[in-house]
This record gives C-alpha cells, structure tokens and sequence, in this order.
C-alpha cells in the first residue's frame, strides 16, 4: 500500500520499527547533488579520530556524510539525531543500535546500555567504549545534528565514546554549533574540522545545480549569483529551483536582493498552488512526516497526494528511510515555513499539535505524542499522559527525558495535579534529591484527588500511601498501616499491586513478623512476574533468601539468588534500588560455599550500587548496608564494615524510628566492636565519591564536574585525593583501571 492510498485513520502497525529505520538509515542524496569527492576523499585519508562537520544550515552537511557513506570500505554505523536523543541513556542505545546494525558489537550491547541516573556514567558508557576498543574490524560511525543534543551530560558520554575508537576508525559529526569535544581533540591534532568555507560551491557547482534543474545559465551569471550566494548550497538550490518555474528568473536574481532564507523560500512557496502552500505550512508542524500522519493533522485524504508532489518538486524534503514513506523538512525550510504559519494561521497550531499527539497516541508512541502536546495549552491531557508514562519511561532508563517533561509543565501544574505530583516525588527519591523530596512529599501529603489517577493504580490515595510507606517518614507502625491499605486498594492485576505487597513484606520486618514478611515477599514476586513487573522480583527474593540462609536452608537461598541475579542480568537492572539486595545475599551465599573471590565480587557491585539508597528509602538504606557490614565482617574487612555502619547512624539520624533495624544494629555494632580480627587501614569509598568517580572517566575539568554534581570546586578536588589514596593511586586514568578492575566501574 503506498503512502498517499493509506488509510490515516488506520496507525501503523510498524510505526516505532519505521522510526527505527529511518534513524539508523544513511539518507539518499537528491538528485543533481553536487560531488563532494575530494573533501570525502581528505576526510577519508585522515588519521584523525573525529572528523567534525560544523557550518549553518543549508550548507549540505548532511549530504557529505551521505556522499562518504557510498564511497566508504569500512563499515558505517549511521545515527541520525533528533531531540529524543538529547537523554544520555537514549544517546547511547541510539549509538549502540547504529553500530549493531552495522554488522558490529554482540545482541547483548543494546541492552546493556539500559539504566538511570550514574549507571549511564559509571556502566554504559564503558560497556560501548569496551566494544568500540575491541571492534574486529575498522568502521566509521557516522553522527548526523549533534547540535540536538543539549544536555551536558549527553556531550559527557560522547566524550568517553569518542576516545574509545579506536585507530584506524572514525567519528564523523555534523553540527550547526562547534561540539564540545573538539576543542580538546583540535588541541591533541585528533580532529579534522571541515567548515562553512569547504563547503561552501564555487561558480563550478553553481553551473552543476542549475543545469540539473536544467536552467541555462552563462559562466559569468553563474559566478555572479555564487557570488551573492557567498557559495551557500542551500541559497544556490533555491535560486535554480525559482528560475526554473519563472523563465527569466535568473537575471532578476541577480538584481539588488540579497539571497537571505526568507525572501528565496518565500520565492519558492509562493509559486506553488494555493493548496501545497497550506499543506507545507501546516505539516511543518511536524518533526518528521508520513502520509498518514499528514492526513490525520490536516483532515484530509489528499494530504498523502500533496507529499508526493512536495517530494517529487524536490521542495526541500528529505527522506529517511529507503521506503521513502518517512520524510523531514530541510531545517531553515521548515524554520521559514514555521514563521509563515505564525504569521498566516496562528489560530491553527495548537490544533495541529493535538492531532498529531492524537495520530501517535494510537498508533502507540505515547511519549512522541506527548512531545507535541507540550506545545499546546491542553495542560489536563499532557498531565495525565505524562502520569501514565513516568514509571515506564524511568525503567526504561530515560530518566532525563522524564525530568525534561516534568520542567516543560512546570511545577506549578503539577502541584495542581496530585497523581503527578507523587510521581515527581518518586523521581526525587530514587535519585537522592532530599531538599525536594521533603517538598513534594509535603505538597502530595496536603492534597486530595478522587479521579482516577492515570497510571495504572487503583487510587491516587493508594498510590500516596506507598509513597508514604517506601520514605517511612513517620515509622513503622505507619508504614505498616499504609502497606497494608496499598496492599488491600490494589487488585491482582494492578501494575501497582507488587510494589505495595514488596512495601508490606518490608513493614512486617520491621515489626520482626518474619512469617508474615516471607508470605508478602512471595507473592510480591509471583504477582511481579504474572504483570510483567521485573525490576520488583529481585529484591523480594533477595529478602526471602536472606531469610532462609538464616534459617539455614541454604538450598532455597540458592534458588531464590539464581531467580535474582537472572532476571537482573536479563533486564539490565543492576542499578535499580530493587536490585540492590541481590548482591550482599549473593555475597553471603558464596561465602558459605567458600568461594571468596566471587563473594568479593558481588560485594563490589552492591558497594557501589549503594549510593542510590538513601534516607528517603530508610529501611532498604540501612538493611542493605548491615547485610554488605555482615559480610565484610565475615571477610575481615573490618574497615568497609565500620564504613558502612556510619552510614547506618548517618541514615538513623534522619529516620530513627526504623523498628527491628535498630536493635540489627546495636547487635552488629557489638559485634563489630568485639572481633579481634585485622582490618585494612584504608576504608572504601563513600557514597559521595563513587558519585563522582565516573566523572574521572572523562576529560571534565574539577570544576566542570563540581557543576555537573552542583557541589562546590573544593570538595571535588577533596573527594578526589581521598578517591586516588583509597585506590592507591596517583592519577585520573590510574584511577579509572583500579576502579574498573576492582568492579567499581563498567560491566
């Protein structure tokens, strides 16, 4: 079926695969494209590592890197970039699925790039720098709009990425801005720039355009209009494609008008029929374009008929894909069309953004739709989908996209909106920002909502009252009374439902009703498992076999601990708080089968996974942190263990109500202070500094990092000499081997 004959009523079944291709598909040149040979030939021939493509719009950029992607030998991985990629987790499975589709890296590197907050730092980003140091053979990754990317910490794992490939491979980059990075590679002799003057054309290209247009055009005339062009493709392209609709048009193009954007567009747009003109206007509302997308924001079963013969007058449309069902506007075109419209029809935006997030809603691209409905007053509806989207889109390790959202709505909507405003609470949570969780936690406490609450559970009081229950702010009693609410609000099917029971197993613990902790734990994770819920299973299993090594049932410890770090390793969790547990268990069980090397090992990734818990997950905090004393203590570790347990009193200074936990504690710290066993004279590092240990990764000055941590420049270079004498080392990049080899960074 083809694009204009496609029902739009009907979504694409296929639509994310289609996105899909058409980002990681090099794009066709448009016929007539003037040869870019020699500088595809210099940039071949460099032995520099980046080779960065920085000029305005218009000056065929992108057309190069397609141009070189023909003539290359090597393998291309090409990754065209939008605004959805400006998320650090999002920009390395982007990178990741490029240079798996061209034929490199194993089926497990995508996934690996999963995981939130300083698991994008601390392993993603040295997973693909592995695979790229390790690549069997040379290729070229090819990175198209790198000014898309906005966020800091997006140009951070760039940075590790691009000085991981590898001799006789290359990053080529094309950006309207100069990218961060290739000040320092510039400096090192790395990079070769290609700018606005290499591409700019001579009178030779001019007379190529203008006769693929076939439009005469003297040698003197085609110097002239070059001339004032300055050599700008896109200006030249224009000027042949008005003179070929006006014969004559070319000694008028010569006369006083200079060739800005603006007066050649409007040249261009006016010569078409009064209904292109409405469709181009109307559909640059549109990041990217299909036929039944355009027909559905436009109402109409001839919107698919105008693509075709938008694309077919070359009228600055781009395809994505080979299908040529996917397109975008040649960005100054869309700029200018975008301006008309403000101008002509400013009454209609909004409207065409609702339909379009209506078209991506059904055809089940939830988070493009709300990119569009951001750009409309329809504040309840972006609410409510931004609510149902929130957990998915933190699990799926994109969290930053989640934050961009919640800023684009503004608190003050938010506050207005009980059921988001919890879910901006629990994204302070999870992410230790203590001075705003106390904020929201206070805001969801003082409001009431008896709709439904749009994402998934069976009440916004059900959802406040886990919560409540997870910060155990005001005891265990508390907790106990909202797990158990929770618990009894959602039904079997609830995406909800696991989260409360794994909350209630955790409230009877702190009461010491083991019996009544394992029964919730279990079905904590039955019912996990049944929904479709992963990230829960591991800690519940953890807990029950926690419980049973205490009980001396080593055996159903076991088989609980495979079940865990199975489905941690399968879904990449291994930086989410429900995993934590899974490894000091693993770390005791190891030990009791006496293989010391891998309770080492697993006790490395639960210290470094620790810093995500926090106060505001009291009980998990401190559980987690007298398991890993226990079984440093077991190891003679007595200085990690000693380290840990002031990280208990430093929580307990902020919840002291903990139930059972206080007396673990009391009955470790006897322990602890009865063994005559020798300790290292050096403890580990703390949370603080393995929050700022990934950053050594990457070229980041001390006060660059100290903006990235909003810590000040002082207790950066600090934590930094505690981070080298801890490790025994006198170096950034000694300190990254240490790390990666004790476990503390990467895999």
């Amino acid at each position: 079926m083809t694009a204009d004959t496609r029902d739009a009523s009907t979504p694409a079944a296929d639509l994310g695969q289609l996105l899909l291709d058409a980002k990681f598909s090099v794009p066709q040149p448009r016929p007539g494209t003037v040869d870019r040979g020699a500088l595809v030939d210099a940039a071949r021939s460099s032995d520099c590592r980046l080779v960065a493509v920085t000029a305005p719009a218009g000056y065929g950029k992108s057309t190069f890197l397609a141009q070189w992607a023909a003539a290359e030998d090597r393998r291309v991985a090409w990754l065209s970039l939008d605004p959805f990629d400006d998320d650090p987790g999002t920009l390395l499975a982007s990178v990741a699925s490029a240079y798996c589709r061209a034929g490199l890296g194993g089926n497990d590197l995508v996934l690996d790039m999963r995981g939130q907050g300083v698991s994008v730092l601390g392993r993603a980003a040295p997973r693909l720098a592995a695979e790229f140091r390790a690549s069997p053979e040379p290729f070229v990754l090819m990175m198209d709009d790198v000014h898309e990317l906005q966020s800091p910490a997006c140009h951070d794992v760039l940075g590790m990425v691009l000085s991981a490939i590898p001799r006789g491979s290359q990053l080529a980059a094309t950006s309207r801005d100069e990218q961060p990075e290739l000040p320092r590679l510039r400096a090192a002799g790395d990079a070769l720039e290609v700018e606005a003057g290499e591409l700019a054309l001579d009178a030779s290209g001019a007379r190529q355009i203008f006769a693929n247009a076939h439009v005469s055009v003297t040698p003197e005339l085609a110097a002239t209009v070059t001339d004032r062009a300055e050599g700008w493709p896109a200006g030249l392209y224009l000027a042949a494609l008005i003179a070929k609709q006006g014969p004559g048009q070319v000694q008028a193009l010569t006369g006083e008008d200079r060739y800005v954007a603006d007066y050649l567009y409007r040249e261009a747009l006016l010569r078409q029929p009064k209904a292109i003109q409405r469709f181009l206007r109307r559909t640059a509302a549109l990041d990217e374009l299909c036929a039944p997308l355009c027909e559905a924001i436009l109402g109409s079963s001839a919107a698919g008929i105008h693509l075709r013969r938008v694309e077919a007058h070359s009228l600055f449309l781009t395809p994505l894909d080979r299908e040529r069902e996917w397109f975008r506007y040649h960005t100054l075109f869309r700029e200018f069309l975008l301006g008309e419209l403000r101008r002509t029809e400013p009454g209609i935006i909004a409207t065409l953004h609702e339909r379009a997030a209506d078209w991506y809603e059904a055809s089940g691209s939830p988070a493009r739709a709300v990119e569009h409905l951001l750009r409309t007053p329809d504040r309840d509806r972006t609410l409510r989908l931004v609510t149902a989207l929130a957990h998915p889109t933190y699990m799926a390790g994109r969290f930053s996209t989640l934050q961009r959202w919640l800023r684009a709505i503004g608190d003050a909507d938010i506050e207005g909106y009980p059921p988001l405003a919890v879910q901006r609470c629990w994204g302070c949570v999870v992410t230790g920002d203590t001075t705003e969780a106390a904020r929201w936690a206070a805001i969801v406490d003082a409001t009431a909502f008896d709709g439904m609450p749009g994402d998934g559970s069976a009440s916004f009081d059900s959802t406040r009252a886990m919560l409540r229950a997870a910060m155990c702010a005001d005891g265990p009693e508390q907790m106990m009374a909202d797990a158990a609410f929770a618990v009894a609000q959602e039904p079997p099917w609830s995406p909800w439902r696991d989260t409360a029971l794994w909350e209630l197993g955790e409230a009877h613990l702190l009461a010491a009703h083991l019996d009544e902790a394992r029964a919730a734990f279990a079905e904590a994770s039955a019912t996990a498992d049944q929904n479709g819920n992963l990230e829960t299973i591991p800690g519940c299993e953890a807990q029950l076999a926690w419980l049973a090594m205490d009980r001396g049932q080593w055996q159903e410890a076991a088989s609980r601990l495979e079940l865990a770090l199975a489905t941690i390793e399968g879904s990449r969790l291994h930086d989410y708080m429900t995993s934590i547990a899974a490894f000091p268990a693993a770390a005791r069980l190891s030990l009791h089968y006496g293989n010391r090397k891998e309770a080492r090992q697993q006790l490395a990734r639960a210290m470094r996974a620790r810093l995500s818990a926090t106060y505001l997950l009291p009980c998990l905090a401190v559980r987690l942190r007298l398991q890993l004393a226990q079984v440093c203590l077991a190891l003679t570790d007595l200085g990690t263990a000693r380290q840990l347990l002031r990280e208990v009193d430093d929580v307990l200074a902020q919840r002291p109500a903990l139930g059972a936990l206080l007396g673990e504690a009391e009955e470790f710290r006897r322990a602890l202070a009865s063994s005559a066993a020798p300790g290292p004279a050096t403890p580990p590092l703390t949370p603080a500094e393995l929050r700022l240990l990934p950053y050594l990764q990457t070229h980041l000055t001390a006060d660059m990092i100290a903006k990235r941590l909003f810590i000040s420049v002082h207790t950066v270079k600090t934590e930094i000499k505690a981070i080298y004498r801890k490790l025994g080392v006198c170096s950034r990049d000694d300190a990254v081997r240490k790390a990666t080899a004790m476990g503390l960074l990467g895999g």
